[in-house]
């Protein structure tokens, strides 16, 4: 980011600074002496600042959010080999374990929303302490579930606990980290998730064959409480009230509130001096008798009531860039999901692999998935700084973007080679060189949005990243139900070849906020300005 100025300013003075979330600051030879300072809201100045602790102390925040990302991913794939034993024993139908999916993938991407706004009233640790403890007591019942239907209702248990992490795990590191680190960080961070649908299968399939399908929940449980206890004792909250661009929205309008209720008490205390007679006192007066604001305002706690999630959650959507780059990162995430699901079917009823084999196939899709997110996340840092020195040192978000066009050409080519390799029978090993690529390309791309979804969102990283969630959890919902009947209708070639052309519709959107978001986006800050003054 460009550089700024920033000052430490008590309550009464944040009425008079102009809060800047996503206009792009000015360096200091731009600021005029008679401007007003306008304060980068992601650089106030805070007690015990997470972006200056130590490297190990950061590190220990990445690798702890990273490994309960993995475990987050684990809880939707791990089923999958267990499925048929699940069927037999709860006396299931096919619709009722696809049923199970499809909803824990629906709540996973749906209840950060809630998660997103807790976070701004209690901060990250609770959150997270609480969602992973949900996810423990959600996989405990489901490993001694009796029948489907208790089974179901705890694996959206499972799913609700488990959303936490995907949402929170990205804020948390944009509470820690510059603007210029995110993208490797990020990529790091992403890609653990990504060996969730990779590492299930396998460790699905053997634990169902070597034990049963109960043991692959106790599993869930013992990592849930690894995980638990890493938060509990490790883990030091990285929120910082004064970065939020919630609390600082109630604050001012809580400062506005109490500046009228002064206005109505001095107006009236005048009209009643003058009706007896004393009019004696100077303006002078009363303002020496003007009410200090109370330092209940200073010490401000919200509730529930001040972080609604959903009108936050309407202002990230109601963005163009920001709607854009959702959709493009919600169709992303879907594909991984159908090519992993169908991918396996494919394996297991045309090249007849076990679930054992058929999970160390899909884990070439997790690695090429894991290098493209690393790697991805690297080239996007590279990039932006690259365009920030070219720029006069200044940036901005959608300078990020430009990174995403190498992967651009050969993405939507190495998903119509898998679709045909597929569609062809050709030998496993093209079938894991096509797995490969669509993985390190789809990858690539998704983790500079994701990334850029947190830079155009300064001071609102966890709503936007629960947005970004919630679409990724109703487009894969989408892509969980007509997957199987759309492989059955036109085969891997046909689906495939369709999805194809999906990936340079989300190239297309991508290319269009390169371009024009800039624009959109400040167009935008501008008329929410306008709205909150207007209050």
């Amino acid at each position: 980011m460009a550089e700024t100025r920033s000052t430490n300013l008590s309550p009464i003075e944040v009425q008079d600074v102009e809060f800047h979330t996503d206009t792009q600051p000015h360096s200091p030879s731009s600021i005029l002496p008679n401007e007003p300072i306008k304060l980068d809201i992601e650089h106030a100045v805070v007690e015990d600042d997470p972006r200056i602790w130590s490297n190990t102390k950061k590190t220990a925040i990445l690798f702890i959010i990273s490994g309960a990302s993995v475990v987050s991913g684990l809880g939707c794939n791990i089923q999958n080999p267990a499925n048929a034993q699940i069927e037999q024993q709860l006396h299931a139908s096919s619709g009722d374990i696809s049923l199970s999916i499809s909803l824990f993938i629906l709540v996973q991407g749906n209840f950060p929303i809630i998660w997103s706004a807790i976070s701004e009233i209690k901060g990250r640790k609770l959150v997270y302490l609480c969602s992973v403890g949900l996810f423990i007591i959600g996989s405990a019942i489901v490993a001694v579930s009796r029948t489907i239907g208790l089974m179901i209702g705890m694996r959206i248990v499972q799913a609700a606990g488990s959303s936490a992490i995907f949402s929170m795990g990205t804020a948390t590191l944009a509470d820690i980290y510059e603007p210029h680190q995110r993208g490797t960080m990020m990529g790091i961070y992403y890609s653990a998730p990504l060996l969730g649908p990779s590492l299930g299968p396998i460790f699905g399939g053997a634990l169902t064959q070597g034990l049963s399908w109960r043991a692959v929940f106790w599993l869930l449980v013992i990592l849930g409480g690894i995980i638990f206890s890493a938060f509990l004792v490790l883990f030091k909250d990285t929120f910082r009230k004064e970065r939020s661009v919630v609390y600082q929205n109630v604050l001012n309008s809580r400062l506005r509130k109490q500046q009228s209720s002064e206005a109505k008490d001095e107006s009236q205390n005048i009209s009643r001096s003058k009706a007896g007679g004393e009019n004696k006192t100077t303006s002078k007066d009363i303002e020496a008798q003007r009410p200090v604001i109370p330092s209940a305002i200073k010490d401000m706690r919200l509730s529930m009531a001040d972080v609604n999630p959903f009108p936050p959650y309407f202002s990230i959507v109601s963005r163009k860039n920001n709607l854009l780059i959702l959709i493009a990162s919600a169709l992303t995430f879907a594909f991984s999901f159908s090519i992993a699901y169908t991918c396996a079917r494919t394996l297991s009823v045309y090249y007849d692999y076990d679930a054992l084999k058929t999970g160390l196939v899909l884990l070439v899709y997790g690695v090429g998935s894991v290098a493209g997110s690393i790697s991805g996340g690297y080239w996007s840092d590279r990039t932006l700084a690259r365009l920030k020195a070219e720029n006069g040192g200044v940036s901005f978000p959608e300078m990020r973007l430009e990174s995403t066009k190498i992967a651009m050409l050969w993405s939507p080519l190495s998903v119509i080679g898998y679709a045909w390799v597929c569609q062809e029978r050709v030998h496993v090993a093209a079938v894991c060189v096509m797995l490969f690529l669509t993985g390190f390309l789809s990858v690539w791309i998704y983790a500079s949005t994701l990334a850029y979804l947190v830079d155009a969102n300064t001071g609102r990283s966890s709503m936007a990243v629960a947005a970004n969630s919630s679409f990724r959890g109703l487009f894969a919902f989408v892509a969980a139900e007509i997957a199987v009947p759309l492989q059955d209708t036109i085969g891997d070639g046909g689906l495939y070849t369709l999805w194809a052309g999906l990936m340079v519709a989300v190239e297309c959107m991508i290319l269009l906020v390169l371009y024009k978001g800039r624009k959109w986006r400040e167009a935008s800050v501008e008329r929410e300005k306008q709205t909150l003054d207007a209050k």
